[in-house]
């Protein structure tokens, strides 16, 4: 049902518009990655300021420890792949590492930044509670990439982002397009999840609520991304005329 390898050219067409727009061009993602690499170690830093300001996530240590060496990683990498001798022999590599880099910055690293916000030693949440939360804002960010990536494949099949197709005429205006399921399941989730904190735990100022919220919500809208961003790069892979340099 899900598999995208007997499907035409013609049925992806629409996701080749940023790549001949050249927002995604490979010069403009080199920019983009050395502009990502500053603000990803200016991200990592902020996470340690919040762990010493008195923070206790059950898991603080692992998460800490693993985010900086993957940000580091990608850091090294965004650099190597600015360098035009470089991105014009991999740029399905830069496209790939670009992909990581705006699910770090924009998504992963915003919603570590609500997670010590929510484990702050003064809000009196229990390492239980702590983790509950931890998990329940998981599930629902994988309900949300998984309900986002079958529909997505399905509009596809069905020929929805075809030259002339209404996704291809709203595309200069609406680069994504709300998916009902996927919305009502994360805005569900956030509404539950923020519940939750609030009645259990003995005190969470309103700009710290704000910050948690706006963190987990735009942890969701980048998984809600991630899906057209993997079939873009699975078009580079596939399809030569997604591709700039390597034809």
């Amino acid at each position: 049902m899900l598999k995208l390898n007997t499907q035409s050219a013609e049925k992806f067409i629409v996701f080749r518009r940023p790549l001949e727009s050249g927002r995604q061009s490979p010069a403009n993602l080199a920019g983009n990655m050395i502009l990502g690499s500053f603000l990803s170690a200016f991200m990592v830093a902020m996470e340690y300021f919040f762990a010493v300001s008195g923070t206790a996530h059950p898991w603080q240590e692992e998460i800490l420890a693993a985010h900086t060496w993957f940000t580091g990683i990608l850091i090294g990498l965004s650099l190597i792949l600015t360098i035009p001798k470089i991105y014009k022999k991999a740029e399905k590599l830069q496209y790939f590492v670009s992909i990581l880099v705006s699910q770090n910055l924009f998504g992963l690293s915003i919603y570590i930044w609500a997670l010590l916000l929510i484990s702050e030693e003064g809000n009196g949440m229990s390492a239980e509670s702590i983790l509950e939360v931890t998990r329940w804002t998981l599930a629902v960010g994988a309900i949300v990439l998984v309900l986002t990536f079958v529909r997505l494949i399905v509009r596809i099949k069905r020929g929805k982002y075809r030259v002339g197709s209404a996704q291809d005429e709203s595309r200069s205006s609406f680069e994504y397009k709300s998916h009902l399921p996927a919305a009502i399941a994360g805005g569900s989730g956030l509404f539950f999840i923020l519940r939750y904190l609030i009645t259990h735990s003995n005190y969470i100022g309103a700009d710290k609520l704000l910050i948690i919220f706006f963190g987990i919500f735009l942890f969701y809208v980048m998984l809600f991304i991630l899906p057209e961003q993997l079939v873009i790069l699975y078009c580079k892979f596939r399809f030569k005329s997604f591709n700039y340099y390597t034809k």
